[in-house]
């Protein structure tokens, strides 16, 4: 595939301008750099794009406050947790985003985890040539798929309904 020199040169300005520490460390990118496992990486860019909207230093705390209550590894408490742990979760809230959100979110990643392979396995088998949005329509179909909470569907952009799906493609 043949790259238009003007679209590599600009690209290859924005890594030089955005892939530096002093901008990660103030992104909501840094939360999955606290991570080394494949899977904690996952889980914690997954849920800090979810609430990535509003003011970057607020989205970083709040963020910062998510993964904590999950211990050192989300992984872990994503295919471990019981009702007990969920409960953990009961305070946060971020914006529209709240605990009932959060712990919908907690059991549905164990469900992707235990019956699809994982947030990659889904991404990978349905992610078109020269696309996303079909694998994340089917990922919103599937992580959404066990759940009881209407509510918390409004936090997963679907690109089949409309939706640029910004938080996703992060």
């Amino acid at each position: 595939m043949k790259i238009d020199a003007d679209l590599k040169s600009f690209l290859d300005e924005k890594v030089a301008a955005y892939n530096t520490f002093d901008f990660i460390v103030n992104d909501p990118v840094c939360i999955p750099h606290r991570y080394h496992l494949k899977e904690d990486i996952e889980i914690a860019g997954f849920l800090a794009a979810t609430i990535s909207w509003g003011n970057r230093k607020t989205i970083v705390r709040n963020a910062t406050q998510m993964l904590d209550l999950l211990g050192e590894s989300p992984f872990d408490f994503v295919m471990s947790h019981d009702e007990h742990q969920l409960h953990l979760l009961d305070h946060f809230v971020h914006r529209t985003f709240n605990s009932i959100d959060y712990k919908c979110f907690i059991q549905s990643l164990k469900h992707i985890y235990t019956e699809h392979g994982g947030l990659e396995a889904i991404f990978s088998k349905y992610a078109e040539p020269h696309s996303l949005q079909f694998a994340i329509h089917q990922f919103k179909q599937l992580f959404f798929e066990k759940s009881t909470s209407e509510r918390s569907k409004k936090h997963v952009s679907d690109p089949m309904a409309g939706s640029s799906a910004k938080r996703l493609n992060m």
